[in-house]
């Protein structure tokens, strides 16, 4: 069964000076989830919120919050994240040694769970757990800044885990470099959701966000 494709706009993007504002804005424009970029100047080199901010704009939106934890350990603020709002929680698989364990730890909070992976990870770091994942988000850039070019080697990739996928409920999650000129290869090769950051929100206007999202939709779905 074909899934949809989904827009996930990072509000590692928006302007944090009016954070809850450019949520209401890109919900108001038609993002489909909201993507929480929360990196921690270890696991990856750059710092930017946590469970207390998401938890103070949770109500800009009723659209999914889909947090992408890109800190370790992650374990010891799963429930943090959970309380705040988060509908997804997604770990990485280089963040910590017990990945099944993490998994299972936001599926008893009630979270859908998901994975990422790094552009050097293999996806065979996924095989074991396949079913415990309700989401799989490559990246397609190394991770900690956001405006970066797409890595080209992604796209076998996506291919590959939609065959590691099978016929399973998950959805393939793409971030980085995402552009109404990369959307079409990756949805073709197996992607639904497409993370957008700068190529979201420039234009700094609920117009401007509406058109963005709307080109890199109507690019994907050609």
């Amino acid at each position: 069964m074909t899934r949809p494709v989904l827009i996930a706009p990072s509000i590692l993007s928006a302007d944090f000076g009016k954070l809850a504002d450019e949520i209401r804005a890109v919900d108001a424009a038609g993002a489909d989830w909201i993507h929480c970029d929360v990196m921690d100047g270890h696991f990856v080199p750059n710092i930017t919120f946590g469970a207390p901010v998401i938890k103070s704009v949770r109500g800009a939106s009723k659209k999914i919050f889909d947090v992408h934890l890109m800190i370790a350990p992650a374990d010891p603020y799963l429930a943090d994240f959970a309380a705040a709002g988060a509908d997804i929680i997604t770990v990485h698989a280089e963040a910590g040694p017990h990945l099944d364990r993490s998994l299972q730890a936001i599926r008893a909070l009630g979270k859908k769970a998901g994975v990422s992976l790094n552009p050097s990870t293999p996806e065979n770091v996924l095989e074991y757990c396949l079913d415990r994942i309700d989401l799989i988000l490559l990246m397609s850039v190394n991770p900690g800044f956001g405006g970066q070019s797409f890595i080209p080697s992604a796209i076998e990739k996506i291919r590959r885990v939609k065959t590691l996928v099978g016929s399973r409920p998950i959805d393939i999650e793409i971030d980085g470099g995402v552009t109404p000129e990369t959307a079409p290869e990756i949805v073709k090769a197996g992607a639904n959701v497409l993370v957008a950051g700068s190529a979201v929100f420039k234009g700094g206007s609920q117009t401007s966000y509406a058109s963005n999202i709307a080109a890199i939709r109507k690019a994907a779905n050609a």
